[in-house]
């Protein structure tokens, strides 16, 4: 995907390298959107994937405060090519959500979120307690900032079978997607929804997740003409090899699935493509 070099004006980016928080913290929360921490649990440490989305899952109650971070975004964005490429793709997401919010009428309504760039280590959020690698991409609505452990790219490549650059667009864009979830309210109504509803939890977090996958279509259908051959083809393949099926290999019932199938995922993904964010907006009308 052709983008445009990153300006450290336009993003706001920063790198934890690991270290503070609270000791057995967990990352995430409902509606944070894991994107694939089922994959890289199963695939790398050999556990159960809803376990391990398990583990990442629950807010830490409380405030926790994050170690010291690096916030010179020049240097951040230029440290790996990983990293150039996310803040590439920051910037993007950035201009193409503001552009939208702003021709419907809710301008205001936009924030950034913060980019959270680390290799290898431990992350503390502010809200979210701390994360290790094992994570994987998360995004935390406490300090509405995505969380990304670079070295998972090469999981998602050497393990999964996704490589190219569109499959990380394409999780930067699904976590950007909880991100959008947040200031629009939706993940606070779903949180509502599954506190009401304890037995549609997991159904009501498939929800989530599919609607983060449609508004990273979005992204990519609001930007066609940047693609290059072969993205689509690379993001429908990350889409496939993340859905709860395929990680699980009908070790686990469906209804313990908090994702969604590699189908429902490619799905989601192409109908954002079409570039209508309310086509998405449906798909969490809940009533």
């Amino acid at each position: 995907m052709r983008l445009n070099p990153f300006n450290t004006g336009n993003i706001n980016v920063r790198s934890s390298g690991g270290g503070g928080g609270v000791p057995g913290g967990k990352a995430g929360g409902i509606g944070c959107g894991t994107i694939v921490i089922a994959a890289v649990g199963y695939f790398v440490f050999g556990l159960d994937p809803m376990q391990t989305a398990g583990m990442v899952e629950g807010v830490q109650q409380g405030q926790q405060q994050a170690g010291p971070a690096n916030t010179n975004e020049q240097e951040i964005c230029t440290s790996s090519e990983y990293a150039r490429e996310a803040c590439n793709g920051l910037q993007s997401l950035n201009q193409t959500w503001a552009g939208t919010f702003e021709a419907q009428g809710y301008g205001d309504q936009f924030r950034q979120p913060t980019l959270d760039l680390f290799r290898n280590g431990q992350v503390a959020t502010q809200g979210c307690g701390s994360a290790t690698s094992a994570a994987g991409p998360f995004y935390c609505p406490a300090d509405q900032t995505i969380y990304i452990d670079t070295s998972f790219y090469d999981t998602l490549e050497r393990q999964l079978g996704a490589g190219g650059d569109f499959a990380r667009y394409y999780v930067l864009a699904h976590e950007y997607g909880h991100h959008i979830q947040t200031i629009t309210g939706i993940s606070s109504q779903i949180r509502s929804a599954q506190q009401q509803n304890p037995s549609r939890a997991n159904q009501l977090q498939v929800l989530m997740e599919l609607q983060a996958d449609c508004y990273a279509g979005v992204w990519a259908g609001k930007n066609r003409n940047l693609i290059e051959p072969g993205d689509i083809e690379e993001g429908m393949q990350a889409a496939a090899a993340i859905g709860d099926d395929r990680l699980t290999g009908g070790r686990v019932s469906s209804e313990n699935f908090t994702h969604g199938t590699s189908q429902q995922r490619s799905d989601a993904l192409r109908l954002g493509l079409q570039g209508d964010d309310r086509a998405c907006d449906r798909i969490t009308n809940i009533g």
